[in-house]
């Protein structure tokens, strides 16, 4: 390996180990000699809103652990219309299919701006077979994945509108708790949930007359958290 290539792979794991959301991410148990394994270099970048991680097709080469920022993960439908599958928050890991496919799955597209850093599959697997800590957060990220679509089955495509909506925000402010969160458009909650456009701008004119949801911005809200649940409970 060229001196420099060494120099910069060490530079990589160093910040992985000083990481600020170590804690959240795919290294989170490594300890120094799990850091020595890398041979290849973690890539951060950052990504602006409507910007495409990859798309539904593409040749799976790396998986990428989401720092800050939001991404949608959106498929198209054979009769043309888009589902937005999940939501990826900071601290998850996108495209762990790459893991076990040649292609992603899904459309990858940021919703908030975005960081990055890009772990090359090649490096996952040489890392899986030497290090038990890596096995470990691999478990816990699918069973993440396992987690957040029994969630989407559940409660955002059961029941009233005002019901899924309500749970959609919940599960976009968990970890905050000030109860703030990011607000979709119309369109994107359309796309989750499953319902029109027209009957989205409804709920979320309702919730504000309400006083359950206070806009913040164009695209951050503040949360009643209780009265969400009241409603999803009693609606």
């Amino acid at each position: 390996m060229e001196p420099k290539q060494i120099e910069k792979v060490w530079h990589s794991g160093l910040k992985c180990e000083q990481c600020a959301i170590r804690n959240l991410v795919l290294f989170a148990d490594f300890d120094k000699d799990d850091f020595e394994l890398i041979h290849r270099p973690i890539n951060e970048f950052e990504m602006g809103v409507g910007d495409t991680l990859y798309s539904q097709g593409d040749a799976s080469e790396a998986v990428f652990t989401l720092r800050s920022g939001l991404v949608k993960l959106v498929s198209y439908l054979a009769d043309g219309s888009i589902r937005i599958v999940r939501i990826i928050k900071a601290g998850d890991v996108v495209g762990l299919e790459a893991l076990d496919n040649k292609q992603y799955l899904h459309h990858a597209i940021i919703l908030e701006k975005a960081s990055f850093c890009r772990i090359p599959v090649s490096q996952i697997k040489m890392l899986e077979e030497h290090s038990p800590h890596l096995s470990k957060q691999l478990t816990a990220r699918w069973q993440r994945v396992i987690s957040d679509a029994d969630v989407w089955l559940s409660q955002l495509s059961c029941g009233f509108a005002k019901q899924r909506v309500a749970y959609l925000l919940l599960y976009l402010a968990e970890g905050n708790e000030a109860g703030e969160c990011y607000l979709p458009t119309r369109q994107d909650i359309g796309a989750i949930l499953a319902v029109t456009t027209e009957t989205a701008s409804r709920v979320i004119a309702e919730f504000k007359r309400l006083g359950i949801v206070k806009l913040l911005s164009q695209h951050k809200v503040l949360l009643d958290k209780k009265g969400l649940l009241n409603l999803c409970e009693n609606d």
